[in-house]
């Protein structure tokens, strides 16, 4: 007589009673060891081991720079307006006197130390709202 080996192992032990019911056990599964990984894996390696506290330090960081960026955006706009009126102040204003110009440059210095500032700031991976 010919026997086969099963196939495959059954998942389930199947013990019958007396009476004919059948009740079924689960086999447990061997657990799989699994490597500790983070949940958000894009996080730079300096971020991801920061304490609570520096967290929240690193978000007020984050978020004066994006008001830095904002402040700078805002002189932007100011800036283009008063382009329109630099080239006739250049122009027609005698001497020294050209208080146009001045603004303008005075708007392009703080567009420039904002931003610079601001990017500086928020730096990093954005916090995901």
């Amino acid at each position: 007589m010919l026997r086969f080996a099963p196939l495959a192992q059954p998942r389930r032990l199947v013990i019958e009673s007396k009476t004919g019911a059948a009740t079924a056990n689960l086999v447990p599964k061997p657990r799989k060891e699994r490597s500790r990984s983070m949940a958000n894996s894009l996080l730079p390696p300096e971020e991801r081991n920061l304490t609570p506290d520096q967290v929240e330090a690193l978000d007020k960081r984050r978020d004066l720079g994006h008001t830095f960026l904002v402040i700078a955006g805002q002189f932007a706009v100011i800036a283009t307006i008063l382009l329109l009126w630099v080239g006739q102040d250049l122009t027609y204003s005698p001497g020294w006197a050209h208080p146009m110009a001045f603004y303008f440059a005075i708007a392009i210095a703080i567009i420039v130390v904002f931003a610079i500032a601001g990017v500086v700031l928020r730096k990093g991976t954005p916090r995901l709202d």
